[in-house]
């Protein structure tokens, strides 16, 4: 966990001092709504379908137990009894009356959790890895250069109004879990060969209604420069990104019409200016940031305890000991993640009740911390092995231990039309169909790594582009078809999915889904070739025949 200091404190209370004088200028009436836009943006508020939603930042993915007991007590307060994990790091309450909003943020303060910078055209919330400092094999913990950077961004004035929302997320593992590839600015954290730690920096990736990979702009920046150099791209955007539409305004837009070579050109020589300023990072600064992060006490721990060993004749345990639980960096522990996709449930939604259990899990079990994944998956990053039996019993009585992780009902979604006001079709009760329909765990097991994402909009909020089998709601005549694409994937290897023909309406796409998996299932060349696998080898064509032989 990292330790805030006074600074961070003062700066947090004295925002939600000038949101609170903000909302009470709006109920009297001193401000119209369209006045009051800008500010709420600032300060993680939107207004949605059927009231104001509160969207609150989880740095770099990273809860306390206190942290997350206070969401709770925001959901159970302020809201209706719960929360929404996003695919970004953050929560978003979907029922706080702007009258409460000042006290929610006030009460969110007291444990240094804030909402700014999750809307508007500034750079939101740092992203990365939930494994970070964990996870085995990894460079260096990515979150002690996602602090820097949210330190950096942080109310930036240059920055504040950019063309468009601006994302930066980081990984420092071979396997990435941050989805750099679709952010705006992707950090892969690497030594080069002197040693030395430094970024690849890729640029340009994105979703939405134009989807692009990113490209690498630099194969290494050295630690110390990486500010001036993410410093040197924002300014380039913000000279040369478009304001006058907001459709063409992201900076993917700006790399794809230059075209890499270009932007990396005017990139360089904006870093010319840049690189040797007060931007560069000294051995002292980092060391300074990396000390505050507070890491376990491990203790000398079997990778084989007896607790372990006992509960293995168990075979609902094993089953997601398999599936829920990956190794971690130190010898006798292990990560767990908790699935919030349980068979029938919106995916990433919490009851504040399994926030207070979690909370109470994390600090009997998990050194007091909780990650938060873009996945829309909790994890517990700290679990002794021998722990785990007891563990899995009271994530089993919470409805947290759906052995489903990465599987078919492993389901990301956005709110869609059930919430959003910018949605055109439910995303929502498909995702609940589709886990009705592959509820049996057997299957989903033989089906293996399946990834379905949905989004109710072109805006991608659930990352259908990315997504294994990815289902876009689109509005036809007043009735919500969904186009299918297949193939897409987000991790290191990351690819947008071809569409495979027409859209379907709503009371088919389960059935078109059903016939997809039923598809692969017969092509794979063999049990263990993933469904993305077939796809890349056999293209989208077999598909595309079964789905609209009889339609």
């Amino acid at each position: 966990m990292y330790a805030y200091d006074e600074m961070d404190r003062t700066l947090v209370n004295e925002r939600v001092s000038e949101f609170r004088d903000q909302v009470k200028r709006r109920l009297s009436g001193e401000l119209t709504e369209d006045e009051f836009k800008m500010l709420r943006l600032m300060n993680g508020v939107y207004l949605q379908l059927h009231a104001y939603m509160l969207r609150v930042a989880i740095p770099y993915g990273t809860l306390s137990a206190p942290q997350l007991r206070k969401m709770a007590h925001v959901a159970r307060k302020y809201d209706r009894g719960y929360g929404h994990f996003t695919t970004r790091q953050n929560i978003q309450f979907n029922w706080i009356k702007l009258s409460d909003l000042p006290d929610a943020l006030e009460d969110l303060a007291s444990v240094g959790i804030h909402a700014m910078q999750t809307s508007g055209n500034c750079v939101r919330n740092v992203t990365t890895d939930q494994w970070a400092g964990v996870a085995p094999g990894e460079v260096e913990d990515p979150r002690i250069w996602a602090e820097l950077l949210r330190q950096y961004s942080t109310m930036h004035p240059e920055f504040t109004y950019l063309p468009r929302k601006f994302k930066i997320a980081i990984t420092a593992s071979d396997h990435d879990r941050a989805a750099i590839k679709v952010h705006d600015i992707g950090l892969r954290i690497l030594n080069n060969e002197a040693g030395e730690t430094g970024f690849e920096v890729l640029v340009g990736g994105g979703l939405g209604r134009t989807p692009f990979i990113g490209k690498v702009i630099k194969p290494f920046v050295h630690g110390r420069d990486i500010l001036s150099y993410v410093e040197s791209i924002l300014r380039v955007y913000n000279q040369y990104g478009r304001r006058d539409n907001i459709y063409k305004a992201r900076i993917k837009i700006l790399v794809h019409e230059l075209g890499i070579e270009k932007f990396a050109a005017e990139v360089e020589e904006e870093w010319q200016v840049t690189r040797e300023s007060a931007l560069q990072l000294d051995d002292e600064v980092v060391a300074d940031i990396r000390a505050r992060f507070r890491y376990p006490g491990y203790e000398a721990l079997s990778d084989t305890p007896d607790e372990l060993t006992a509960a293995s004749a168990d075979p609902q345990f094993t089953r997601w000991l398999k599936n829920s639980v990956a190794a971690h960096q130190q010898k006798g522990y292990a990560i767990v993640t908790l699935s919030l996709k349980p068979i029938g449930g919106p995916p990433g939604d919490a009851t504040a009740e399994q926030m207070d259990a979690i909370a109470d899990l994390a600090e009997k079990y998990s050194f007091g911390e909780i990650r938060v994944g873009h996945e829309q998956n909790l994890a517990l990053p700290n679990v002794a092995k021998r722990d785990l039996p007891a563990l899995w019993r009271q994530l089993d009585k919470l409805g947290l231990a759906t052995p489903n992780v990465n599987l078919i009902t492993d389901i990301i979604a956005c709110p869609g039309l059930d919430y959003c006001s910018l949605a055109n079709a439910r995303a929502i009760p498909i995702a609940q169909e589709l886990t009705r329909r592959f509820a049996n765990h057997d299957l989903a097991d033989m089906i293996g790594r399946l990834h379905i994402n949905i989004s109710g909009c072109i805006n991608a909020c659930g990352h259908h582009h990315v997504g294994h089998i990815g289902i876009l709601g689109v509005e036809k005549n007043g009735e919500e078809f969904y186009q299918i694409t297949i193939g897409g994937r987000a991790d290191e290897g990351a690819v947008v999915g071809t569409l495979i023909g027409p859209a379907v309406p709503y009371d088919d796409v389960a059935n078109v889904i059903e016939d997809i998996v039923e598809s692969y299932l017969a092509l794979r060349a063999r049990p263990d070739e993933l469904f993305v696998q077939t796809v890349e080898r056999l293209g989208v064509e077999p598909f595309k025949e079964r789905v609209y032989a009889t339609r």
